[in-house]
């Protein structure tokens, strides 16, 4: 009699969570977070796949970000919604089948595309929305970014394996705005219009902008360009 194979509890082994981990924020598989929650976290409105325990969630007001955030987000047309949840249980994250990166941040700052940060930690973490300089900049989606700045684990998302472009001093590195997911603290991107490539670089009504970076650090890139609607609610 021919072993039988492709069972259903072979099938529930092999996929079944990790017990074993107990890490605030553990990676399940490379395209889900997993949260051992005791208290609150913070993560992308709408990205909540699963959870166990007392877990219950609420998605932010802006009236509670504060006016400062308010217009930011009013005149971006961004679309980054947060929710919080709060309880003990274990939680889990997940994005479009996007890849997930932890972050753990030692009195650090990181900017990270609106639309590619998953969840990060209450507490010690601080964020505020942050703009391009130029109103211009408004023209293409995702060049508004979020700030994390302080210490604690952070996770963000990319479409397939990310790239980190180290940034030299008088060694400027230009992106396309739609492909870039986070930068380092130490930079502060400019925008840059260049009508000559708008045949070759990137797609849309921004396909002629690219990001400039100059100094010293580093940004993550990822092999997908990315098109950020504004929200509607």
């Amino acid at each position: 009699m021919q072993e039988a194979r492709y069972t259903i509890n072979e099938f529930v082994q092999e996929t079944r969570q990790d017990e074993d981990a107990r890490g605030h924020f553990e990676l399940e598989s490379a395209y889900m977070l997993e949260v051992n929650l005791n208290g609150r976290v913070w993560a992308k409105a709408g990205s909540m796949i699963a959870y166990t325990g007392n877990v219950k969630f609420e998605r932010e007001s802006m009236r509670k970000q504060g006016l400062g955030k308010l217009l930011k987000k009013a005149v971006t047309g961004e679309g980054t919604s947060l929710m919080h949840a709060d309880g003990e249980g274990r939680v889990y994250f997940a994005d479009s089948g996007k890849k997930v990166q932890i972050l753990n941040l030692q009195n650090e700052t990181i900017y990270v595309n609106g639309n590619d940060l998953l969840a990060f930690e209450d507490g010690n973490l601080k964020w505020d929305i942050t703009m391009m300089k130029r109103v211009s900049s408004m023209m293409a989606g995702g060049l508004f970014s979020v700030k994390m700045s302080g210490s604690g684990l952070l996770a963000i998302t990319t479409h397939y394996d990310p790239l980190t472009l180290l940034v030299k001093p008088g060694q400027p590195v230009f992106t396309d705005p739609n492909a870039t997911v986070a930068w380092s603290g130490s930079l502060m991107p400019e925008l840059k219009m260049d009508m000559s490539f708008r045949t070759f670089v990137g797609r849309g009504s921004g396909e002629s902008f690219q990001m400039k970076f100059e100094g010293d650090g580093w940004i993550v890139m990822q092999p997908y360009e990315e098109i950020v609607y504004a929200a509607t609610t």
